[in-house]
């Protein structure tokens, strides 16, 4: 707890007053770039891998990086969702998985959190991401290999389930918002962004693309992890 307390005055007397600005801006309003929806896993820091300022992010995390279909009693996940996107308009909802992902090792594992039910029941809305494994992927036996999937494979579930949200859906249908799928790979910094064209997460470009398909080694799989996922939005 000593570290968080250093760290506060750290933050006022390093970098508050330095921008302060910046910090008083913000009390006019926020106007975010982007929903980032990612899991609540202390090792991801969207802020820090985006390089993006106080304001710029509208951020909702949890296990797993999760959005339940619209309607099913989770008015905290919806309350966000709908305020990012009918009251703040932002333009872009990212929804990021990540490498070495607990919530999803839970799910290939239900065993291991038989003792966890809030656990249970929260991650009861990937129960689609847990068939498509058990139906799709008997083929990847290394856990390692099947984790990763699985992480690749749920952020795809949950860009289906967003689309449900009445407040994305319009704002889809009126072309002013886009979604996008990425997983991070803590250990390498790597970003990955899912392309529906050839069904594959590739490595993010600086303009904001998924890597070309003509250099396989900006793949996810080449990166040392398995195969990326061939399923379609």
């Amino acid at each position: 707890m000593q570290k968080l307390v250093h760290g506060i005055h750290r933050f006022q007397q390093n970098i508050f007053s330095t921008q302060r600005d910046l910090f008083e801006r913000l009390v006019a309003g926020q106007s975010p770039l982007a929903l980032f929806i990612t899991c609540s896993d202390s090792r991801i820091d969207p802020s820090l891998i985006t390089q993006t300022e106080p304001g710029e992010l509208f951020i909702m995390r949890n296990a797993g990086n999760i959005v339940p279909a619209y309607g099913q009693m989770t008015d905290g996940v919806a309350a966000t969702i709908e305020y990012a996107v009918a009251v703040l308009k932002v333009r872009d909802i990212i929804l990021c998985g990540h490498s070495h992902c607990g919530a999803m090792n839970g799910l290939l594992h239900p065993e291991q959190i038989e003792e966890l039910p809030a656990v249970r029941h929260w991650l009861s809305h990937a129960d689609a991401t847990a068939r498509i494994m058990a139906e799709n992927y008997q083929h990847i036996v290394d856990p390692a290999a099947r984790l990763t999937a699985t992480v690749e494979e749920n952020v795809l579930v949950q860009l289906e389930n967003l689309r449900t949200h009445p407040s994305v859906a319009a704002a889809s249908a009126r072309n002013s918002l886009k979604l996008h799928g990425w997983v991070y790979k803590f250990e390498t910094g790597q970003v990955f962004s899912y392309d529906p064209a050839p069904g594959q997460f590739l490595a993010l470009n600086a303009d904001g693309t998924p890597g070309d398909l003509r250099r396989p080694e900006k793949t996810l799989s080449e990166a040392g992890d398995p195969p990326p996922v061939t399923s379609t939005i």
